[in-house]
């Protein structure tokens, strides 16, 4: 089974969604739609490999999702992500399905690009529970949570982060696991800040409710319940925050 075959299979398990084939000139194109609403969340497409100014002449698979702005750059860095080749660069880009990326990953970037698309479930309901990745490797969470009289800290927006939604702030390496528990009291801050590593024209002010520092909540339970990485802001399965309940307030 190609790569593409696999997105297609997992976007018909996942999110019960049946590929478009939109055009007659492009039979080998897929749009995936959202089950509720009509936004996109992804086009499979087969395109010349020179498009792409890649050193090849043959036609390869191409993924195009959908992601946060602020975490664009992030994932450009990553071989086998492309700016868009089709949509708008800068909010969406191109990830080639030839194997540079592993299957988990391409659903991973499959997922973000569905939460960034619609602010609803699969089931029509808006999501109101996040897992919000924080690099340990640039911020110091930690103490800022610390330091902070009254456990609220600023951060990053997340365009579909709403006030009262729940935030599960999960740490990068060596930590790798959910450490906070949070909920956002104000969004849409403006506030300029740009640096190597990140852009933000927007923040929010989350509200430290639980801290993690008994057993783990690691990326390894985080697999076993579908979440293979986190590199953006993403909806948090329900059987995960059932577990995380389940150790922590048995």
């Amino acid at each position: 089974m190609t790569q593409r075959d696999k997105v297609l299979v997992y976007a018909d398990k996942t999110y019960g969604t049946k590929p478009e084939y939109l055009w007659a000139r492009f039979p080998g194109y897929a749009v995936l739609r959202h089950t509720v609403g009509t936004k996109w969340y992804g086009i499979i497409m087969d395109i010349p490999a020179e498009k792409l100014n890649l050193k090849s002449r043959e036609r390869i698979d191409i993924l195009e999702i959908k992601c946060d702005p602020v975490i664009e750059g992030m994932l450009r860095q990553r071989k086998g992500v492309l700016p868009a080749y089709h949509m708008k660069k800068g909010s969406w880009l191109t990830v080639l399905l030839d194997g540079t990326l592993t299957d988990e990953e391409v659903f991973e970037l499959l997922d973000l690009s569905f939460d960034c698309t619609s602010g609803k479930s699969g089931k029509g309901r808006r999501i109101t529970e996040w897992i919000v990745p924080a690099n340990t490797k640039y911020f110091d969470i930690d103490a800022e949570i610390a330091g902070s009289p009254d456990g609220v800290i600023l951060w990053k927006q997340s365009s579909n982060i709403q006030v009262g939604d729940t935030v599960y702030m999960y740490l990068s390496a060596p930590v790798s696991a959910i450490r906070y528990k949070c909920t956002a009291v104000e969004v849409n801050i403006p506030y300029e800040y740009h640096d190597e590593f990140m852009s933000m024209t927007k923040a929010m002010r989350l509200k430290v409710i639980k801290k993690y520092d008994g057993e783990p909540i690691g990326i390894e339970k985080l697999r076993q319940h579908g979440v293979n990485a986190v590199r953006g802001p993403r909806s948090i399965p329900r059987s995960l925050v059932e577990e995380i309940e389940l150790i922590y307030d048995a």
